[in-house]
């Protein structure tokens, strides 16, 4: 339809825009990492962290490994992960596997599927048939920019529009200040991802 070719497009634009003007690009984030350890300042993590993490598989062979995910672009990888099945559905229903497949450097907000459980069926129902609305909440996921464990701490702009604000430091974060980060710094090919273990609704 012409109004989702419309909305696909100005999404797309504003994932560009966003990642021109935001703080934690990819080589940013890098770099801040270095000039931290130079200074002597506690490192971030270098890798995967937290206690959901272990429920990822192992086998590089599988779609939802690190490993895997790491090759392929954010929706894709998100795909494989037996802990993100259901933001999967809801990103389909909301036609926006493309979008996030192709937008530049970004940092997603993932919620788990006990997350989403956490929602009376009733109400998650509705969400799931309302595409407006499900797009709104699902861009609020999103932020431009590839960020970093040590420049996660801070209020950031989502692709919804508004801000979150993400609390915490080395491997203890929440967001909004109730979702608790419980598996992070995991790489996709075009993506950083925060598994979370709340879903975030934009004020």
């Amino acid at each position: 339809m012409k109004s989702k070719k419309t909305f696909v497009a100005l999404l797309t634009a504003g994932v560009a825009v966003l990642a021109l003007s935001a703080c934690g690009g990819s080589t940013t984030a890098e770099t801040s990492t270095s000039a931290s350890a130079s200074k002597g300042m506690s490192a971030a993590p270098a890798g995967e962290f937290g206690p959901g993490c272990a429920a990822v598989p192992t086998d590089p062979s599988n779609a939802g490994s690190f490993e895997a995910m790491a090759k392929v672009p954010v929706a894709t990888a998100a795909s494989g992960n037996p802990l993100l099945s259901t933001l999967v559905t809801a990103v389909k229903k909301a036609n926006l596997v493309d979008t996030l497949n192709g937008a530049p450097a970004v940092t997603v907000f993932a919620p788990t599927n006990d997350a989403f459980a956490k929602i009376p069926k009733a109400d998650l129902d509705k969400v799931l048939a309302d595409n407006a609305t499900l797009t709104k909440i699902l861009t609020y996921h999103v932020v431009a920019g590839k960020i970093a464990p040590d420049q996660l701490a801070g209020v950031h702009k989502t692709l919804q529009g508004g801000d979150i604000t993400v609390a915490g430091s080395g491997t203890d974060f929440t967001v909004d200040g109730n979702a608790k980060v419980v598996c992070g710094n995991v790489q996709t090919a075009n993506a950083t991802v925060y598994i979370i273990d709340s879903v975030l609704m934009p004020k």
